[in-house]
């Protein structure tokens, strides 16, 4: 059993180092002043947004981009509150938008919205985002200019960040994130993508069509974006690519409890097992094995074997410092910094979270937007 954690902590060492490595090797984009060339078609799924959607729609309105470039695209997926009216009211007059209602074909609603959506676009160039987001101005500029820089791409991810909250369970959620924000950086920097969020993503549209969209996964709720990238990455090995840009990162929001928190992890997780990316998959066996060996076994060898648990105490100090270095650099591109208590507390708990989030998510049924999902 010690021999596995130490081959499986070792193991986990690397891949973090390698991250860090990768993280650096994607340096961030400077954006150079071009003209408004690319032409975007902007898809917002949506229900019962009531409360999130003037943000969102407030970011949208303030773009700095030629309004004749771009439109947005507001895939209703069955809302019953004033969701739609919101839209309708807020929205600039100067800007092009549509609001369809969700044609459901599979078990993923989101990927539905998508789906229905394409057959709306206009325009060469696609970005998703959610409706409890907020965009920076320079947001489609960034884009435009990362296009013409690497005129071959055809998919690109981009940061996403939460809002920063002042309860511990949001600086949670903050820190949690931001070392998935910056696993997903250090991967693109060692050409082995691992996750992308569909709060930010650009790809163009024939190349959705080409790679036929979501078939073959669409009866998973979950994954509109990292199934994506992996067949995007089959066909466009050398296409695809991170916007590595403050000015491009788009602002989501926190959950607001622990029940929420723990539902919409276990969304997240639920997808894992179903990634063709055998990659992905060793990645995610080597995460879940030292998060599941050091909330498992440290109190049962304080108990039981000294040695061994002054061992784990090791581990479990280099990977606080590891850990703690991917997620600075992540913190750094968002110009933003954590309390020392406020992270160490965050990495002991981080490692029970996981393995509990795993294991439910093997057979717990999860609510996402008011409906229930089983695995």
């Amino acid at each position: 059993m010690i021999s596995l954690l130490i081959t499986i902590s070792l193991t986990y060492f690397i891949l973090i180092i390698r991250l860090i490595i990768g993280f650096d090797k994607i340096k961030e984009y400077k954006q150079i002043e071009k003209s408004d060339k690319n032409t975007f078609s902007i898809i917002v799924p949506f229900r019962n947004e009531s409360s999130n959607l003037p943000e969102l729609i407030n970011s949208l309105n303030k773009l700095k981009y030629n309004k004749t470039k771009y439109e947005i695209i507001f895939i209703d997926d069955n809302s019953t509150d004033n969701s739609v009216k919101i839209i309708e009211q807020n929205i600039s007059k100067n800007i092009k938008y549509t609001v369809c209602k969700n044609k459901r074909q599979s078990n993923s609603p989101k990927k539905d919205a998508i789906t229905t959506a394409i057959k709306f676009v206009k325009n060469k160039w696609i970005i998703t985002t959610d409706a409890d987001c907020f965009v920076p101005n320079l947001w489609l500029k960034n884009f435009n200019n990362f296009i013409e820089d690497r005129n071959r791409i055809v998919f690109i991810a981009a940061p996403v960040n939460y809002k920063t909250g002042k309860t511990f369970i949001e600086k949670f959620q903050k820190l949690d994130f931001a070392s998935l924000i910056g696993t997903t950086i250090g991967s693109f920097g060692q050409k082995k993508p691992l996750m992308c969020n569909g709060a930010n993503l650009c790809y163009k549209k024939e190349a959705f069509l080409s790679v036929n969209g979501y078939t073959g996964n669409n009866n998973i709720a979950s994954g509109d974006d990292v199934f994506l990238m992996e067949k995007m990455q089959k066909k466009y090995p050398d296409k695809i690519a991170y916007l590595k840009s403050f000015n491009a990162t788009v602002i989501t929001k926190p959950e607001r409890n622990s029940k929420d928190l723990m539902e919409q992890r276990i969304r997240w997780a639920s997808k894992t097992g179903n990634s063709k990316n055998i990659y992905t998959l060793i990645i995610g066996v080597i995460v879940l094995g030292i998060n599941s060996f050091l909330s498992i076994f440290t109190f049962w060898y304080a108990i039981k074997n000294k040695a061994t648990f002054y061992l784990i105490i090791i581990i479990w100090i280099l990977k606080i410092v590891l850990d703690y270095f991917l997620i600075y650099k992540t913190l750094k591109l968002f110009k933003e910094k954590t309390k020392n208590i406020d992270y160490f507390l965050t990495a002991i708990i981080h490692p029970y979270f996981i393995t509990v989030i795993s294991i439910l998510s093997l057979f717990k049924k999860y609510k996402w937007k008011d409906r229930n999902f089983y695995k």
